[in-house]
């Protein structure tokens, strides 16, 4: 047995955390930081706390707060000039997915001479970087605990940077940043780390039993707590359990990659805007369908923690797994069907190409995936 395992140095679970960030920075040294985050996150006061901690620690910041959703490479080196022009000695991504990998590319950036354009792929980052410390308000991405970046270049194509610098220094996981999330974003944002552990169980590729141990555990974590998230806004116990599903989701599909659910997904956020969350959810149980042959063995693994009732051969409980995630967004308020989206059927083919590109994601589909596979899952999901 061989493998690699990588993950994020340190970790803080515990609520209202977000107010020792500045603690954590100066015993990182850090004396000016620069702050990412989205317009919203400001507006809402879940920066407040982390603001205040920066100031008592006698950390100077500076607030960057361009992030849009599926950033573009415009966004990324903006924040990176914005922490040049600061003096910055360290980064803090506060926010969703996206201002987390704005801030691991910023600190990138400016912590080193290397360029965005050189650094696309697997292992083309090599650093230095400045000081880095994410902290998640939703329960979805666990970029917190992930050597990915994804970019959105030109129009709709996304492209991925990938390498162990982007690993933070600390990952701070806050469970009050998440409280009063708004159910649709709850939802999609908890199937989307959902779908991170089910890749990563599956990963045709770099498959390893430590990943495989974090994916059962985020599975039990993020099914189990879902609903009542979804329910009560205010559920500390069950956004807490979030939190640490979609953490211990990201730790396990960072070192087995993720596969055709993500590489599907993609395309629908890049050109029609769906949020990543959705996008997985919207082909999520047609993918499991198309990959039932090759995987009923493992499939049937998850069911038994899923859909525990589930009883029989593999394929039976193979084909439970895939009712159940055909019934999971409807049963939490989605409508994932691609007409929803404004998605029309004169949309697929080009949907279909897009996704063919994504050969990164696709090499770890348990079974392989043609352009005409592609365009009859994005039909199914119609």
């Amino acid at each position: 047995m061989q493998f690699t395992f990588q993950t994020t140095p340190s970790i803080l679970v515990e609520p209202g955390a977000s107010a020792k960030l500045g603690s954590l920075f100066g015993r990182l040294g850090c004396r000016s930081v620069l702050v990412v985050t989205d317009a919203g996150i400001v507006g809402g006061g879940l920066l407040d706390p982390a603001l205040r901690g920066l100031v008592d620690a006698g950390i100077a910041y500076r607030l960057f707060t361009e992030v849009v959703a599926d950033p573009p490479e415009a966004v990324i080196e903006a924040a990176a000039t914005a922490a040049r022009e600061a003096g910055a000695d360290g980064v803090l991504g506060l926010g969703g997915g996206s201002s987390m990998d704005v801030a691991k590319l910023a600190a990138l950036l400016a912590g080193g001479g290397e360029t965005l354009a050189s650094v696309y792929g697997v292992g083309n980052a090599t650093g230095p970087r400045l000081p880095l410390i994410l902290a998640p308000t939703t329960a979805g991405t666990g970029s917190e605990v992930t050597p990915i970046s994804i970019v959105t270049t030109g129009e709709s194509e996304k492209k991925g940077v990938v390498s162990p610098p982007l690993l933070p220094d600390w990952a701070v996981l806050d469970a009050d940043l998440t409280l009063g999330l708004p159910p649709h974003v709850t939802a999609a944002t908890g199937i989307d780390a959902m779908v991170h552990a089910i890749e990563a169980y599956t990963s045709r590729r770099l498959k390893n039993p430590l990943s495989d141990a974090l994916a059962r555990e985020a599975l039990r974590l993020l099914a189990g707590n879902l609903a009542a998230a979804c329910r009560t806004g205010q559920d500390r116990d069950a956004r807490s359990a979030m939190l640490l599903g979609s953490m211990l989701a990201g730790m396990a599909f960072a070192n087995a990659p993720v596969a055709a659910v993500h590489a599907l997904a993609y395309p629908i956020g890049g050109r029609f805007h769906v949020p990543h969350g959705l996008s997985n959810a919207m082909v999520l149980p047609h993918v499991l369908r198309f990959n039932a042959p090759a995987a009923s063995s493992l499939y049937a693994e998850i069911a038994a923690i899923v859909v525990p009732a589930a009883t029989g051969s593999d394929e039976a409980r193979s084909a439970a797994l895939v009712r159940w995630a055909t019934d999971l967004a409807p049963g939490v308020g989605l409508d994932t069907r691609l007409g929803s989206a404004g998605i029309g059927r004169d949309d697929l083919p080009t949907l279909a190409a897009d996704a063919m590109k994504q050969t990164r994601l696709l090499i770890n589909n348990p079974r392989e995936v043609t352009y005409e596979d592609a365009l009859a899952i994005y039909e199914a999901a119609l």
